[in-house]
């Protein structure tokens, strides 16, 4: 649009404007493009330095309405207006904005862009601490992961500020005196818009106050903003929704999320495909998939990620002495059942199901997988219990096939592994803690004591059975994943499938609110800031991208020194026969879990289940009118699933086994 050639009105162009209502201090000012139609404009005034593009088409509005492109009863203050934009009744005025080609803006209040503005980026969330010390600085590229060290790396202070100095060159790079509409968006009905930057292909329709911030929007990814929003120092990131009256304050909104429903949010940080509805937010780290649906909801000063809060689930930060300053940790897959309560600080395993309300500071980090039971006001763990859960699995299955993300350029990267080197190092931790526990307690004791939880006696020989039975999953995905990557034609081939590539991924890895990567790499991104050898936000946002392209080799590493570890043997110095065996128990530790599945999915049919149905029938009429609406058990989608896995994993053992079978007998 600024490469556009304007020129001056004519005489005859200025009284036609005149014969049109049209007003102007200075005629000069207004500058117009070739094949300017003064015809287009009615009842409009004119003050600052004004760009008119060409206005001949029209536009179609809901139920097929048609309207001439132009302006009409506006006040245009500073502004460029593009080609083929219909611009109606504006009760005050639009400031200093440049308007691109085909936007629509009808029956709204005021925009405007007041002196210079960064348009919400630098903005200091106060995430986790309400009284601040976590604070994370939003941009429009800000990734779940960037913000995930920004608000636990604190103690690396040359590190945070090397980062924020880069976000603060990334705003002043952007920060301007003009506010921008892309390009097909639509403004309908909205009270007031300042200083806010909207991206291409923006609908907002009805919007309260949008104060202080960017619209990322785009044609692959439009964004949304709806009846009676209320947002303040805010980004809204592709593909994300905003309507319904939602109040959000000092906040990051990702890509695909959806908001709305009457939520309220302030200083938190909702990351890809994260959803609210008609509860509470503060102070909220929330990785990708976190999601609240009831009103009587509250995510205050916590981090969660794949998270799904159940009704009436809340958090305390405040032991009434120093204020608000604690926070809490709830790592991925944990899900809180209805009237759910935890005291912060507290650190909740990964894939635990929470219930009931805990009054104790508990960490069950190292206990994966589990239940947290409240009964009689103490805290009950039961390791490893939700590896049997049909509702972990199926909540796995499900998180790809609902990510909303339509924009080609994702900007966190997830990983949707139920078994990784982060959940299976836990296991392994949680094994020898559990036996320690025995080992101190004695064989006698039938409850154990541990990080202020009580464990019985049979929870805790069962946690250890389901834990050795994932990680010998986990063992023998990774081995059949590497024998199917080519042909074994000899041992020497089987060996050199299995041999480690690099060092890349040994020891401890981290969960940085999606992505999933060996802790030394992110040290070595932590120094190379420090020491300058990383110095913008795009190298950052680069290494993040090639951990995460690269995750499947770094894993098999971590694996293989894993395997031996646990195996007490190196993977390459495996026989054939000693191949097979693990590869068998891989078949025979698959199958037993998918049977515990199958078993738990089958309590969804138990009669007791069928109560309510068949109301003014007999017993009869109540299968029947159960199985009209859920369904048949052997019918079920999931079921049917999980029979398949079963026939699937069963053909894929027998199969590499005979593989590994032949490589044997081929002559070296």
């Amino acid at each position: 649009m600024n490469n556009q050639l304007y020129r001056s009105l004519t005489s005859t162009e200025i009284d036609s404007l005149l014969k049109r209502q049209c007003v102007s201090d200075n005629w000069e000012q207004v500058k117009v493009l070739s094949g300017f139609n003064p015809d287009r404009f009615s009842n409009v005034e004119f003050t600052g330095e004004i760009h008119l593009g060409v206005q001949n088409e029209e536009i179609e509005l809901f139920g097929g309405v048609r309207k001439r492109c132009g302006v009409a009863h506006a006040h245009l203050h500073n502004c460029t207006i593009g080609n083929n934009v219909y611009i109606n009744h504006i009760k005050n005025y639009i400031a200093n904005y440049v308007i691109e080609d085909h936007v629509v803006i009808d029956n709204s209040d005021i925009v405007a862009v007041e002196d210079y503005s960064f348009f919400g980026n630098g903005t200091r969330v106060e995430v986790l601490d309400e009284t601040g010390g976590r604070e994370v600085v939003v941009y429009d590229e800000l990734s779940a992961h960037l913000a995930y060290m920004l608000a636990f790396y604190k103690y690396r202070h040359t590190v945070i500020a090397d980062i924020e100095k880069m976000i603060d060159d990334y705003c002043n790079s952007i920060r301007s005196n003009k506010g921008f509409i892309g390009k097909f968006s639509r403004i309908f009905n909205c009270r007031e818009i300042r200083n806010v930057k909207i991206g291409p292909y923006t609908q907002i329709n009805g919007a309260s106050i949008i104060l202080n911030g960017s619209i990322n929007s785009n044609q692959s990814a439009p964004v949304l903003i709806g009846h009676d929003a209320n947002i303040r120092n805010f980004i809204v990131s592709s593909g994300s929704e905003i309507t319904d009256g939602a109040i959000i304050s000092n906040c990051f909104i990702g890509q695909g999320c959806t908001i709305g429903a009457q939520y309220s949010a302030q200083n938190s940080l909702f990351f890809a495909n994260c959803q609210g509805f008609h509860g509470e937010a503060c102070s909220v780290f929330a990785g990708p998939y976190t999601v609240t649906h009831h009103k009587s909801t509250l995510l205050i000063a916590g981090m969660f990620s794949f998270c799904n809060a159940g009704s009436g689930s809340n958090q305390s930060n405040h032991m009434y002495k120093l204020g608000p300053i604690h926070h809490g940790i709830a790592e991925r897959g944990t899900k809180t059942t209805s009237d759910s309560y935890l005291l912060w600080p507290a650190r909740i395993g990964a894939f635990t199901l929470v219930m009931g309300r805990h009054y104790k500071n508990s960490d069950t980090s190292d206990m994966p997988f589990s239940y947290l039971i409240e009964n009689d006001d103490e805290s009950w763990l039961v390791p490893g219990v939700n590896l049997k859960s049909v509702g972990t699995i199926r909540d796995v299955l499900k998180w790809p096939k609902r990510d909303k993300r339509t924009d080609p350029h994702k900007m966190d990267n997830i990983n949707f592994n139920l078994l990784s080197p982060f959940t299976i190092q836990k296991m392994d931790h949680a094994i020898r803690i559990l036996h320690e526990i025995q080992r101190i307690s004695g064989e006698t004791t039938e409850v154990f004591s541990y990080n202020n939880t009580k464990i019985k006696r049979d929870a805790l020989k069962k946690g250890l059975q389901l834990y050795q039975l994932a990680i010998l999953k986990f063992i023998g995905n990774s081995i059949i994943t590497r024998l199917n990557k080519g042909h074994l034609h000899s041992p020497e081939d089987v060996v050199d499938f299995l041999r480690p590539t690099s060092e890349i991924g040994l020891g401890d890895w981290v969960d940085l609110a999606g992505l999933i990567a060996p802790k030394e790499e992110i040290v070595k991104l932590l120094e190379a800031i420090e020491t300058r050898k990383i110095s913008n936000l795009k190298e950052i946002d680069n290494k993040f991208r090639e951990l995460h392209a690269n995750y499947y080799d770094y894993e098999w590493n971590w694996t293989a020194q894993f395997i031996e570890d646990y195996l007490k043997k190196p993977i390459t110095e495996f026989s054939i026969n000693e191949l097979i065996e693990v590869v068998t128990q891989w078949r025979e530790s698959v199958v037993e879990l998918d049977h515990m599945l199958y078993e738990d999915a089958s309590k969804e049919f138990r009669i007791d289940m069928m109560t309510g149905f068949g109301i003014d029938g007999d017993n009869s009429i109540k299968q029947r009118d159960f199985e009209k609406v859920r369904g048949r058990f052997e019918e079920n989608h999931f079921v049917k699933e999980i029979l398949h896995h079963i026939e699937r994993k069963t053909e894929l053992g027998e199969r590499v086994i005979a593989q590994l079978e032949r490589s044997r007998k081929v002559k070296v």
